[in-house]
């Protein structure tokens, strides 16, 4: 299996395995999900130069219209959106049985969401601002659940 990593450790891209006879790849995929444009490429083009594989979703919605999180790695997402919520689109994919690593991005922090979040499974609740490498930290304890 080749496993590509990131500068501290954690894995990314694509992950090669042998099933059978043939090689199957699988991407572990970093989604990014804000309504606000100037959010999700800041933060796209930080994570892309340190070597993730990164998609961008302007809403909740589209990031359902996916259909497929098995390679998922984990999902960075605005609390606050039109439409559904970045926390309510994290109660939906755990009752439908999909456990993915969350991290939320909020201008508005409320502790009661917070909680909520954190009670749910997500690995951070940062307020915006923020700054890269606290982001960069959260993604990698995320990753890291992730490899356990």
């Amino acid at each position: 299996m080749l496993i590509l990593r990131t500068k501290v450790g954690s894995t990314i891209g694509c992950l090669f395995r042998r099933k059978g006879s043939t090689i199957v790849s699988t991407f572990s995929m970093i989604s990014i999900i804000d309504d606000d444009a100037s959010v999700r490429t800041s933060i796209s083009s930080l994570l892309r130069s340190l070597g993730y594989s990164v998609q961008t979703f302007a809403s909740a919605e589209e990031f359902l219209g996916l259909g497929h999180f098995n390679d998922m790695a984990c999902v960075i997402a605005d609390v606050k959106m039109p439409g559904m919520s970045g926390v309510d689109l994290q109660a939906l994919l755990l009752a439908r049985g999909h456990r993915l690593l969350f991290i939320f991005i909020t201008a508005f922090p409320e502790e009661s969401i917070r909680e909520r979040a954190l009670n749910a499974g997500a690995i951070c609740f940062l307020s915006k601002p923020f700054d890269g490498p606290t982001l960069v930290d959260c993604l990698e304890r995320a990753l890291g659940k992730r490899e356990e």
